[in-house]
C-alpha cells in the first residue's frame, strides 16, 4: 500500500487526484493539503461529500510533513507553493510526485541535489498526458528532418505561467536534435512586439488563453513545398492521471529526480 498525500485538492487537477488515488487498489489517501479548511476531514469540504471520512486537512505543511506516515506527495498546486512542498516533503522523507510547472534550472539543480542526499525519488512532470509525452517524443525525432518549427500552446484562461511548461520541454527536446537558427526573414519586424512570440533558440513559441480550454499543443514543422503538424488535445483532465498513476509507482523506486515522464516510460 503507498500512503498519499494531495496537495492542491480543491482543484480541477486535485479532484481528478483524490477520484484517481480512491480507485486505485494498492494506493491510499492519507492526508490532503489546502490553503484553507485545515482541521476538517476531506469528506467535510464543499464537493467531497461520502469521500474521505478518515482523510484529515492540513493548511501547514510542515505539520502535515511531520505528523502524517506517507510515502509520496502529489502537488498540483502553483509553481511558488509547488516548490515550497516539493523542498519540505523530500526533508521529511516523502517522495514528490509534481504536476506543476515553472521550475527554474536553479530550482532543478537544488533539488537533484536534495534527492542525492536524500536518497529517494522525485518526478516533476510538465505534462501527465500519455499523449502529450509521445506528442514531445515524435517532434524531437521529427525535428532530425526539419529545422524550422513553431509551438502553438493553448490553455484554460486561469493557467499562470506562459509559456507552458509542456511547450518548454518540447522546444528543449527538439533543440537536441536541431541546430540554433533564426528563422523568418533576417529583417523581419514585429509592428506590434510580441506578435512572433518567445524565441527559444530561434524557434517560436506562441501562448493562447481562452476560457472553454484544457491543454492542448501543436508542433509545426515547415520544409520546402510542405508542413508537418503534430498535435495533442486534452479535453478531461482525467487525461492526466495515468501519467500520476505511473509516477507515483514509479518514484517508490527511484533515488533522484526526473523531469519529465517521457523519461520513465519504456
Amino acid at each position: 500500500m503507498i500512503n498519499i498525500i494531495i496537495a492542491g485538492p480543491r482543484g480541477k487537477m486535485g479532484r481528478a487526484a483524490v477520484q484517481m488515488v480512491q480507485e486505485t487498489e494498492h494506493f491510499h489517501l492519507a492526508a490532503v493539503l489546502d490553503r484553507k479548511n485545515g482541521g476538517k476531514y476531506l469528506n467535510e469540504v464543499d464537493g467531497f461529500a461520502g469521500i474521505g471520512s478518515d482523510v484529515p486537512v492540513y493548511e501547514d505543511h510542515e505539520e502535515c510533513f511531520s505528523t502524517v506516515e506517507a510515502d509520496v506527495l502529489i502537488d498540483l498546486t502553483t509553481p511558488e507553493v509547488g516548490r515550497i512542498h516539493t523542498l519540505s516533503a523530500l526533508a521529511h522523507g516523502i517522495r514528490p510526485v509534481v504536476g506543476t510547472t515553472g521550475f527554474s534550472d536553479e530550482d532543478l539543480g537544488e533539488l537533484r541535489t536534495m534527492t542525492k542526499d536524500k536518497g529517494i525519488g522525485c518526478i516533476i512532470a510538465p505534462n501527465f498526458a500519455i499523449g502529450a509525452i509521445l506528442m514531445m517524443k515524435f517532434a524531437q525525432n521529427a525535428a532530425k528532418y526539419f529545422d524550422d518549427v513553431e509551438i502553438l500552446e493553448m490553455h484554460h484562461d486561469q493557467k499562470l505561467d506562459a509559456p507552458s511548461g509542456t511547450a518548454i520541454k518540447t522546444a528543449q527536446l527538439i533543440s537536441e536534435e536541431r541546430t540554433v537558427k533564426k528563422q523568418g526573414h533576417a529583417n523581419e519586424k514585429e509592428t506590434i512586439p510580441g506578435a512572433r512570440g518567445a524565441d527559444f533558440e530561434g524557434m517560436r513559441i506562441h501562448s493562447v488563453r481562452l476560457p472553454g480550454l484544457i491543454a492542448h499543443q501543436e508542433v509545426i514543422f515547415g520544409g520546402e513545398g510542405q508542413t508537418l503538424t503534430i498535435r495533442h488535445d486534452s479535453y478531461d483532465r482525467k487525461s492526466f492521471m495515468s501519467g500520476v498513476r505511473v509516477s507515483v509507482d514509479t518514484v517508490m523506486n527511484l533515488d533522484h529526480l526526473v523531469y519529465g515522464l517521457e523519461n520513465i516510460l519504456d
